[in-house]
């Protein structure tokens, strides 16, 4: 297993714990259904996003980017 891949690994292991961990400690919005998708357009046209969904974000797009780097990884070595 090269090195690579091995840091690889572990950075998606402690971002998917990380990431979990986040979203389990953000408190609710309620409103139900109606409001879920009002509630993401509002941020997306100039309302602003608290810290801790600005940290969800960029755990997630790590998480992502190691994901993605896993499989090409895992493609080109077969």
């Amino acid at each position: 297993m090269d090195i690579l891949e091995i840091v690889l690994n572990v950075l998606f292991v402690l971002g998917s714990i990380l990431l979990i961990a986040i979203v389990l400690l953000q408190e609710g919005k309620g409103g139900g259904l109606g409001n879920a998708f009002g509630g993401a357009g509002g941020e997306a046209f100039g309302h602003s996003v608290g810290g801790i969904n600005k940290f969800t974000g960029w755990v997630a797009g790590v998480l992502m980017l190691t994901a993605l780097s896993l499989a090409l990884i895992g493609n080109t070595g077969a």
